[in-house]
C-alpha cells in the first residue's frame, strides 16, 4: 500500500488576508504546473474566480465552503466583459472576502493579469500577485520544444494573433520580427494565421521553415501538428485543429524529433537524435 503524500510542509507561507485579491497563475493546463503558493491560496480562498483555461481539477483542492465563480473568456464565444470581471473582483474584496483570482499560465503574459491588477489598485483593493508557467514555454516543452536552444537561438519573440479589436495585431513591425527574432511563438494566432505567415514570408522568412503547433498542451488530449510557415495555416485547417493553441516558429521546432518525452513515455522512439545536423549529441560540455 502506497503511503499518503505528506501535507504542505511547514514553512513560512503567505497568509491570505480578508480583503485581498491574490492573481495568480496557474500554468498552462497540467494542475501539477501550478506553485506552491497557489495552493497554499486555494486553501484559505473564500471566493475563486477563475478562467477557461484553467483546468478545474485545480477546485478540488480549495478549502470546503469556498465559492467558486466562473469568468472564461473564449474567441467568438458569450464571454463577461473584462470591466465586469474586473468591478466583480472589487466588490468581492470589498465584502471582505479573500478572493483568489486563479488564471491560466501566468496572469501577466497575455493574461490581461496586467489589467485587473491596475483597475484593482486604482480602487484602492490590495493585491498579491504568483506567477505561472505560461504556456509559450510550458507547453512547448510537454511537446519537446526548447524555448530557446543554444544551436539556433539566444533570442526569442512572444507575441499575440490578435489585438484589442480581436484583428491581426496592426501595431507589430512584422519585417522588424522575422528579421530580428530566430525563434517566434504566438499565442491566440490560429484565426488570423494565413495573414500572420503571409506578413512573415513577405518581410524574408522562408515558406519552409518549421513551425509546431501545440494543442491543449501539457494536458492528457495534447496534439502537435509538425508543419511549415508556407503551409501552417492550410494543414491546421486540414487537421480541424482548435485553440487553445502556441504555434513555435523556428528550427528549434525539430528538436521535437528528438525530445518528445511524452511520447517516448508511451513507447516511441525518438525519430532522429540529431535534428540540427550539429553533431553536438556527443558534446557534453
Amino acid at each position: 500500500m502506497t503511503e499518503k503524500a505528506p501535507a504542505l510542509p511547514d514553512h513560512d507561507w503567505p497568509v491570505f488576508a480578508p480583503g485581498l485579491v491574490w492573481l495568480i497563475g496557474a500554468g498552462p493546463g497540467d494542475p501539477g504546473l501550478m506553485t506552491l503558493h497557489g495552493l497554499n491560496a486555494l486553501r484559505q480562498a473564500d471566493v475563486i474566480v477563475y478562467d477557461a483555461l484553467v483546468d478545474e481539477r485545480l477546485l478540488d483542492w480549495r478549502r470546503p465552503g469556498a465559492e467558486v465563480i466562473y469568468a472564461g473568456k473564449r474567441g467568438g464565444k458569450p464571454s463577461p466583459k473584462q470591466r465586469d470581471i474586473s468591478l466583480r473582483l472589487i466588490e468581492l474584496a470589498g465584502a471582505g472576502k479573500r478572493v483568489l483570482r486563479l488564471k491560466g499560465g501566468d496572469p501577466f503574459v497575455f493574461g490581461r493579469g496586467g489589467e485587473e491588477a491596475q483597475t484593482l489598485v486604482q480602487a484602492g483593493v490590495p493585491i498579491r500577485v504568483t506567477p505561472g508557467i505560461t504556456a509559450g514555454i510550458g507547453g512547448l516543452a510537454y511537446a519537446g520544444i526548447p524555448a530557446t536552444h543554444r544551436d539556433v537561438n539566444q533570442a526569442v519573440t512572444f507575441l499575440t494573433g490578435h489585438d484589442q479589436s480581436g484583428l491581426a495585431p496592426s501595431s507589430i513591425d512584422w519585417e522588424a520580427i522575422a528579421k530580428g527574432s530566430p525563434v517566434i511563438v504566438m499565442y491566440m494566432a490560429i484565426k488570423h494565421l494565413a495573414q500572420i505567415t503571409a506578413r512573415l514570408i513577405a518581410a524574408g522568412r522562408q515558406a519552409g521553415e518549421p513551425v509546431a503547433v501545440v494543442c491543449r498542451a501539457s494536458l492528457p488530449d495534447m496534439s502537435v501538428l509538425e508543419t511549415t510557415l508556407g503551409t501552417a495555416a492550410r494543414d491546421i485547417e486540414a487537421a480541424g485543429l482548435e485553440p487553445p493553441a502556441i504555434i513555435c516558429i523556428g528550427r528549434v521546432a525539430l528538436m521535437r524529433q528528438t525530445l518528445d518525452w511524452v511520447g517516448q513515455l508511451q513507447g516511441e522512439p525518438a525519430r532522429n537524435t540529431d535534428p540540427l545536423g550539429t553533431g553536438r549529441i556527443a558534446d557534453v560540455s
